[in-house]
């Protein structure tokens, strides 16, 4: 386990006959290696070695629990060549820490099987449902679900674990975050009982290898997590689930960055298992897999996905119904958006406003050309305090007189007002109705039903009961006007993702967008068409050479590390060189360089033609190789399919 490019490779060694019975392949061994000691895996047993030179003797075996399988390694050893990364990366994020203590504990016995499939009725909605469903007993089909709003997800992912449990096959189902996995478990725990475990961070370490453990040794064949758990070593697996792909709760920190989509997709390949790609709405990437054939759609018709949304209207700065509205320019909510909010408040419903931010307001623009308001001083930030004055968010002085340095304006006005001033404006405004704010370090789980005004930041939107009456959708702008490839795509799922809490609008349920009408994502959400919407972002993509059409990796270090380091990459015929660009915003330099962008950290782009994606992993894993037997020690980071380009 040394982490490091030029050493990503099987070692041998000796094993002495008292360790023969506990050295057995997948246990976890401690070798010397360069004069220290090491962990490590002992991977197979041989008798022979083609190594030339003499063979150092294996120091001592931790652990006789086998927690590594052939499957495993090879699952992580294509996951590391896919990220240009090391095996021994990846096996830390695919097995945990051990707990000594948790091993020697009595392993669980064996729970009984399911007995019954569960009614499959709800299934029905989805054209060619019957048959995924039949192939999942018998074959490894692959599709793409499109949910349509309002649909129990966790239901019907229980169901098809059901279905692949009799046969005597185990599921894996991967969610973005801990309120997702909470109603996921709530589904397949009558289902499943002690067969069924779940597996997150936020369980602590002994909980986590407990279960772990459990999956490992077979006493549970039905896995629910997040992130990390798509690695978990599942007997026999039959089906992987990742739910909701986009979310960027699944993107992976830690080297080599592997996204849980991507796994799924070789574990699948390589372990003859079906997949599942869901969500309501749909990422470009998911959307490449039904292009290719490789997977297939999951689509309820028209008229099904139509009955089950609720009625959506788009309202620009610039319709009649909005100019001239009072409440459009102070609140930011035009009157239509309020009137939808009074009758839902009416009918004893909840009430959803989802803003871009938590807090006050963070920042300024000119209300004129909406240039972003700067400090003369410093270029800082301008913001509005509490005591509504302008003043610089880095050095703290006062703007008395604002004067736009684009057009000449001295009126400001806010790029995005957050959950807490918004909460304010519409507690004055529905007098009497409690308010619910959710964001944050203090995130709402659900609310019931009933009057009730909630105010949300994008995925802290609470569950409601029974759906929500309406929701407004504010400062939508602040959404597509981010500088990232994704921002597009990201604004329609979250959309969507709020647009499905609320009640259909055959129940008189209202969506709002505040964002002019004409705009391709604004008509995806209109037409509730998510596949068109992704299914045309794919075809920009391809003419752009932009991900997934291409593969891309990104390079982040000081200039010298980041020259020196492209310098040796040996790019295919088809490869393209990118940049030098700054990072893009809310990327943090790599370590060791800083915490701060003060000019001297920057990003190089590499790209070349999907079809020719491995061979760029391996010239950066060549080039990494180099910077190792070079002994270069600058910051880098190295990221294949980076989740923001800029």
């Amino acid at each position: 386990m040394l982490g490091l490019a030029h050493l990503d490779r099987e070692f041998d060694y000796l094993i002495d006959e008292h360790q023969d019975e506990l050295a057995t392949p997948g246990v976890r061994v401690r070798v010397r290696f360069s004069g220290r000691l090491i962990d490590g895996f002992l991977l197979d047993r041989v008798d022979e070695t083609e190594h030339p030179g003499r063979l150092g003797w294996l120091e001592r075996v931790v652990s006789g629990e086998p927690v590594l399988d052939p499957a495993l390694t090879q699952v992580c050893r294509a996951v590391a060549d896919r990220y240009a990364g090391t095996l021994s990366d990846v096996l830390r994020l695919a097995v945990p820490p051990r707990h000594a203590r948790t091993e020697q504990e009595d392993p669980p016995g064996v729970g009984s099987p399911v007995a019954t499939i569960p009614d499959l009725t709800a299934w029905h909605s989805y054209t060619a449902s019957a048959s995924f469903i039949d192939l999942l007993a018998a074959g490894h089909p692959r599709a793409v679900w499109q949910a349509t709003a309002g649909e129990d997800w966790p239901a019907r992912l229980a169901e098809l674990a059901a279905v692949t449990a009799s046969a005597g096959r185990g599921s894996l189902i991967v969610v973005p975050d801990q309120r997702d996995l909470d109603r996921l478990e709530q589904a397949c725990t009558p289902l499943f009982g002690d067969r069924c475990v779940t597996l997150a961070a936020g369980l602590g370490p002994t909980a986590r290898y407990r279960r772990w453990l459990a999956v490992r040794r077979g006493a549970a064949d039905v896995v629910l997590g997040t992130r990390s758990a798509i690695f978990a070593p599942v007997h026999d697996l039959g089906l992987i689930v990742v739910w909701d792909d986009g979310d960027d709760s699944l993107n992976e920190p830690r080297a080599p960055y592997p996204h849980p989509r991507e796994v799924a997709v070789i574990r699948s390949h390589q372990q003859r298992s079906a997949l599942v790609i869901g969500g309501v709405a749909r990422t470009t990437e998911a959307q490449s897999l039904v292009a290719a054939g490789w997977a297939h759609d999951l689509l309820a018709d028209r008229p099904t996905v139509r009955s089950r949304t609720a009625r959506v209207l788009a309202l620009s700065a610039e319709d009649r119904r909005v100019a001239g509205d009072p409440l459009a320019r102070s609140a930011r909510i035009p009157g239509v958006a309020f009137d939808a909010a009074r009758r839902a408040v009416a009918a004893d419903r909840p009430v959803l406003f989802s803003v871009p931010r938590r807090g006050y307001i963070p920042s300024l623009a000119c209300a004129r050309c909406r240039a972003h308001a700067r400090c003369r001083v410093c270029h800082g930030p301008l913001q509005l305090d509490a005591r509504e004055q302008i003043s610089c968010r880095w050095c703290g002085r006062g703007e008395p007189a604002f004067r736009c340095a684009e057009c000449g304006g001295t009126e400001v006005r806010a790029l995005t007002t957050g959950a807490g001033r918004t909460a304010e404006e519409l507690g004055r405004a529905f007098a009497g109705v409690p308010i619910t704010t959710s964001g944050g370090s203090s995130v709402t789980a659900s609310v019931p039903d009933g009057a009730r005004i909630v105010v949300a930041t994008p995925g802290a939107e609470p569950d409601a009961d029974h759906g929500y009456g309406a929701a407004i959708l504010l400062d939508t702008w602040a959404q597509l006007d981010r500088a990232d490839l994704r921002a597009a795509e990201d604004a329609v799922r979250h959309w969507m993702s709020v647009g499905s809490m609320v009640r259909p609008h055959t129940d008189g349920g209202t969506l709002v967008i505040v964002a002019d009408a004409g705009l391709s994502p604004v008509q995806a959400v209109i037409r509730w068409d998510p596949v068109g919407f992704a299914d045309e972002e794919l075809r920009q993509r391809n003419e752009l050479g932009f991900p997934p059409a291409v593969t891309m990796a990104s390079v982040d270090g000081t200039r010298a590390t980041v020259s020196a380091f492209v310098d040796a990459v040996a790019l295919p015929p088809t490869g393209e060189l990118l940049g030098p660009v700054p990072l893009p915003a809310g990327v943090r330099p790599p370590a060791g360089s800083g915490d701060t962008f003060d000019g001297a950290v920057e990003r190089i782009l590499l790209r070349v033609p999907r079809r020719n994606g491995r061979q760029l992993s391996a010239a950066l894993t060549a080039a990494q190789i180099h910077r190792n037997t070079q002994h270069e020690t600058g910051p880098i980071r190295v990221q294949v399919d980076p989740p923001t380009i800029g």
